[in-house]
């Protein structure tokens, strides 16, 4: 039964009629036209759908809207508005760490919010904030390389 849901997307209170078992992904994707949040798996496996919620990193693909009711969300397309997203982005176009795109888009926002915590994360705290993503072209070693680049950045902007 479609009814009025009220969610916060990018900053913005929205409500939106779906049914309370619609999956968040959906909604975000078709009736808010945030299309960076991508389908993967539809088993919150993959990391392709993954969003904020509350500033916490979570798979939008397996989380119906009885769940995301009253929350506030941020997706791919804020992220450059966020300080800490702008380095990350920066870092990941300048290293050229995307190969087909398709899985960034959720590692983005899973490693802003890693170095949002930490400027500075170990590699375990990097490997844990990437264990949730599925990347099948093979640019791991970029992608790795442009979170330690945008980690050293935000740590000297961070000394300074």
């Amino acid at each position: 039964m479609t009814k009025a849901i009220e969610i916060n997307v990018n900053g913005r209170a929205r409500q939106v009629q779906a049914d309370e078992n619609d999956l968040l992904l959906y909604v975000l994707r078709n009736d808010l036209d945030c299309k960076g949040v991508r389908f993967g798996c539809g088993a919150g496996q993959c990391g392709a759908c993954m969003v904020w919620m509350e500033g916490r990193p979570v798979c939008s693909c397996d989380m119906p809207m009885w769940s995301a009711a009253g929350h506030r969300f941020t997706t791919v397309e804020e992220l450059g508005n966020d300080r800490v997203g702008a380095v990350v982005l920066d870092s990941f176009v300048t290293l050229q760490a995307a190969q087909c795109g398709y899985c960034i888009n959720g590692i983005l926002m899973s490693v802003t919010a890693l170095l949002r915590q930490t400027a500075s994360p170990t590699e375990a705290e990097i490997q844990h904030a990437l264990h949730r993503h599925l990347c099948r072209c093979g640019a791991h070693a970029r992608i790795l390389k442009a979170i330690h680049a945008a980690a050293e950045r935000l740590s000297k902007e961070a000394s300074q």
